[in-house]
């Protein structure tokens, strides 16, 4: 990155709906301070023209994991296991993508993230994937082990901006087929029909969607599994993070 002032990264909150309380833990502003980034929390009641204000005023957003949302914003009625859901989240973070999306800012999504992006953009989820799913090898995509350490595969499109990221390489420069790392995992939704401008181009063995990426936007990606408590050790986990605030630099 060349020198010069460090570009600002604004960073979603989870919200405690028992307590009205917002939380951030601090992998993710770690992980963006250490990719040459400044985490800048976001305001969870912020109104529109704050948002708008600091769209305009930041250079990049990410989407972080946390709990549910709301099934009424895919089109759907509540199933038996979906999880507690924050309709103020919800409601700031749609708005947010929208306001980002229209100033063509840089956007990341983690976990929940890729869900809140898929959805926005008119895709869907599943609620929850044990009761939705028929697998003949059923990852766990709740991991019985600490998030730190990986769990399953996954499998990256060759060719795709997601490979490009993680491998630190052009795609010419790749190795032939798809490019596959070992990640975490802690969810129990996920990405189910694609919003028509997103790819999909990473999945886990089961078939589970795990990345996302936008061709006609500057620079879009959504993964499912959680690179902030991995890019310490793992190179490709820190270059997720480098190359977004690469591309918040850039604006």
């Amino acid at each position: 990155m060349t020198s010069g002032p460090k570009p600002l990264i604004g960073l979603t909150t989870s919200h405690d709906i028992k307590t009205d309380e917002t939380i951030q833990a601090p992998y993710c502003p770690r992980a963006i301070l250490a990719a040459g980034g400044i985490p800048v929390i976001l305001p969870l009641e912020a109104t529109e023209d704050d948002l708008r204000q600091l769209v305009s005023s930041l250079d990049g957003f990410l989407f972080t994991g946390g709990p549910d949302v709301h099934p009424f914003l895919f089109g759907e009625d509540t199933r038996m296991g979906c999880g507690s859901v924050s309709v103020k989240r919800d409601r700031m973070e749609l708005m947010l993508l929208k306001l980002a999306m229209e100033q063509k800012k840089p956007i990341m999504g983690i976990c929940r993230g890729i869900q809140l992006i898929n959805i926005g953009l008119g895709g869907t989820i599943y609620q929850d994937i044990p009761s939705q799913t028929e697998r003949v090898f059923p990852i766990a995509h709740q991991q019985p082990f600490p998030h730190r350490v990986p769990s399953h595969t996954v499998k990256i499109a060759a060719g795709s901006l997601l490979a490009e990221v993680i491998s630190g390489k052009p795609p010419a420069d790749q190795p032939p087929g798809p490019t596959v790392i070992r990640v975490n995992s802690t969810h129990h939704q996920a990405v189910r029909d694609v919003a028509p401008q997103l790819t999909a181009c990473a999945f886990a063995p089961d078939g589970i969607i795990e990345g996302v990426t936008m061709k006609d936007y500057p620079y879009l990606i959504g993964v499912q599994w959680h690179p902030e408590y991995l890019w310490e050790e793992d190179p490709a986990a820190m270059n997720l993070f480098r190359a977004f605030v690469k591309a918040a630099a850039a604006v």
